[in-house]
Order: C-alpha cells, then sequence, then structure tokens
C-alpha cells in the first residue's frame, strides 16, 4: 500500500479534478501490475495494473488507495474490471463518499472477492485531502500561502514585499501552486503586486493542469493591462452583483457575480462556487485583509507559511488583520503539521489546533 501512495502521489499536479490514486497488483510479495490515475478522462489506477499484470492478475491481491469506482462515469467501474480478471483480495486504504450508491464493495464481496479497508486510510486522506474535502463537506481544503519577516511582518508601509523569502522559497511556493486546483487573490493585491498567479517550473510533469485564477474584485477595479487578466491561464473574475465593466478589460476571462457579505463578497458563496466547479485544493495568495477574514470566518484549513531570518520594524504590515483580543484565552491556536528550512527560510504547514 505504501507504494500504491508512492504511485498516487505522481498525479498530484495532473489529476484534477479526479483523486490521486494508485495501484498495485501483487502475489504474495511480487509485485506482478502496478498503475496511477494520470489524469481526467484517462484510465483509473486500477486499469493501469490490471492490464500490466495480465494473466497474473487472477487469484492476486490488489492493494487500491481509494475505493474503487462502482458508478458508470467516463469510463466503466474498476469494480467490475477487478471482478472480471478474478483478483482474489482487494485491500483499500479509504473510502470514496462519492461512490456511495454505486456499491463497489458489495458487488467485489457479492462475487467472492475478500475485501479489507482502512489500511493505511490517514496517509491516503492525507494525500487527497482537497478532493475529501470538497466530496464531504462541499467546499475545497483552503490553503493561505504566507510569508512574514522574524518579527511578523508581510510588506513594508508602502506596501512594496519583494522579496522577503529567498529563491528557494519562491521555487517552494510553485511546487504548491502547481497541485494547486485555484490560485486565489483579491483585487487589492492585484493593484498592489500585480501578481501573475501561473506555475512556473523547469520540471513540471506532462500533462499538468494550470490552476484557475480566482480574483476577488467586488467592484471591477481590477485594471487594464494586469496579469490576471492577459488571458494566459484560465480565470474567474468574482464581483458584487451590480457591479459592471465598462470597457473589454474582462474580454479574456469569466466573471461571475455574488452577492455582496458585509464589506466584501460572501466568502462562503465563493468556496461552494470553486467547490461545484470540481476546485479541490485552493491556495490564497493575497493581503492581510483577505486572508485575515477567510481565517476569521474558519474557512482556513492550513496555513503554509514562510518565514525569513529578516527583520521589517514597527511600521510594517502585519501577517493577518484580525478582530482584537481581550482575552487571552481566545487566541487561535494552530499546531505545527510540518516543519523544514527551505534555503535560508523556514515552512511551516499549520493548521487550527481543532481539527
Amino acid at each position: 500500500m505504501a507504494h500504491a501512495l508512492r504511485l498516487a502521489a505522481h498525479g498530484l499536479a495532473t489529476t484534477q479534478p479526479n483523486p490521486r490514486v494508485g495501484c498495485v497488483i501483487a502475489r504474495g510479495d511480487t509485485i506482478v501490475g502496478e498503475g496511477w490515475h494520470r489524469r481526467e478522462r484517462e484510465p483509473h489506477a486500477e486499469v493501469l495494473a490490471l492490464e500490466a499484470a495480465g494473466a497474473e492478475a487472477r487469484g492476486a491481491t490488489a492493494y487500491v488507495t481509494l475505493e474503487p469506482c462502482g458508478l458508470y462515469g467516463r469510463t466503466p467501474p474498476c469494480a467490475d474490471a477487478l471482478i472480471d480478471a478474478g483478483v482474489a483480495r482487494v485491500v483499500v486504504a479509504s473510502e470514496d463518499a462519492s461512490q456511495r450508491g454505486g456499491g463497489a464493495l458489495e458487488r467485489l464481496r457479492a462475487a467472492g472477492v475478500a475485501v479489507e479497508t482502512g489500511l493505511m486510510r490517514d496517509a491516503a486522506r492525507e494525500l487527497n485531502r482537497g478532493f475529501f474535502a470538497r466530496v464531504e463537506r462541499r467546499r475545497p481544503w483552503l490553503r493561505l500561502k504566507l510569508a512574514m519577516s522574524l518579527d511578523g511582518r508581510t510588506a513594508l508601509a508602502s506596501g512594496e514585499s519583494k522579496w522577503i523569502t529567498g529563491d528557494a522559497a519562491r521555487a517552494d511556493v510553485q511546487r504548491w501552486r502547481a497541485r494547486s486546483s485555484a490560485l486565489l487573490t483579491g483585487s487589492g493585491t492585484v493593484l498592489a503586486d500585480d501578481p501573475r498567479l501561473t506555475v512556473r517550473l523547469d520540471d513540471a510533469p506532462v500533462g499538468a493542469v494550470a490552476p484557475l485564477r480566482v480574483v476577488l474584485d467586488s467592484t471591477l477595479r481590477t485594471p487594464r493591462g494586469a496579469h490576471v487578466l492577459d488571458g494566459s491561464a484560465p480565470t474567474l473574475v468574482l464581483h458584487a452583483a451590480g457591479a459592471h465593466a465598462r470597457d473589454d478589460r474582462f474580454a479574456a476571462v469569466e466573471r461571475v457575480a455574488l452577492d455582496r457579505d458585509g464589506d466584501g463578497l460572501d466568502r462562503g458563496a465563493v468556496l461552494a462556487l470553486l467547490a461545484a466547479r470540481g476546485m479541490n485544493e485552493v491556495q490564497v495568495e493575497a493581503g492581510p485583509t483577505l486572508c485575515g477574514a477567510l481565517f476569521a470566518a474558519g474557512f482556513v484549513d492550513e496555513m503554509l507559511l514562510y518565514v525569513a531570518p529578516v527583520l521589517l520594524g514597527d511600521d510594517a504590515r502585519a501577517l493577518l488583520a484580525l478582530p482584537a483580543l481581550a482575552r487571552m484565552c481566545d487566541r487561535a491556536r494552530l499546531r505545527v503539521h510540518e516543519q523544514r528550512m527551505v534555503g535560508d527560510d523556514m515552512r511551516l504547514l499549520l493548521r487550527p489546533a481543532d481539527a
């Protein structure tokens, strides 16, 4: 199963909106076939592993990182392929809520196949945390990408922020972008930094899916010539109902109107819309106002925080704009899920302590 999970990870940047899945066919300790799902509309991991195993699949064990599909979609059900191949045993890491009603495991058992579930379930869910978030709670896995100095600052008072971190950390961000379904920012960041929000990797995998660029722009103030309007990547501009562009600035991108919630767009509606469009992992690259609002609303699943060994001083901008606290017991608690050095900078992956 560990090998199947390693195979599944090859699809980090290519399977969107599908989950990353690996499959190993083994007879005892000998692997006779393996496969991983590469991209949407292509064969699933089980089918590729069965093709590699050929006649050796009969009587063998299939280790699959996700419950085999039992529903007819763009491909026939993998459960039926496993039955037809004569597999004797199927070991599944994690069940798949999107397959409820497909009856894959029941069909396998009815055909005399031994079925076991739960082996390395946590690792399998971690690999597909965005997919599970979208399927089970109807909103994407939301990650804030942040960079700060040792004194907790993200930009000078003037707004200048290039560059707090070093080259290695900025290259690392590109890899996190590559695994994301969407990159979300606000119009304030577009005006201040004019980001491209594209993936720039020298070793990008073949078939990598370009993340959707999502701009929250209530009043359609994104200026002509902004990189996010250049058509170089799929782009969605979300604005308030009633806002109108009086020119063709947005001709190369899609626009959708949403309701307001206070001084901005309804962020819950934003995430629901992205989930409905198949977005699994959404990486937010924005300023302290939008990031703080998402965190305060409880929408943030993890923070990807780069800490640079520099000091920016008292007048520099804070990491997040959050409401003031009257009591220490009300402080937001985070736990360190992962920590490592990236060049001279420290990278922390933080998640809410109660998650």
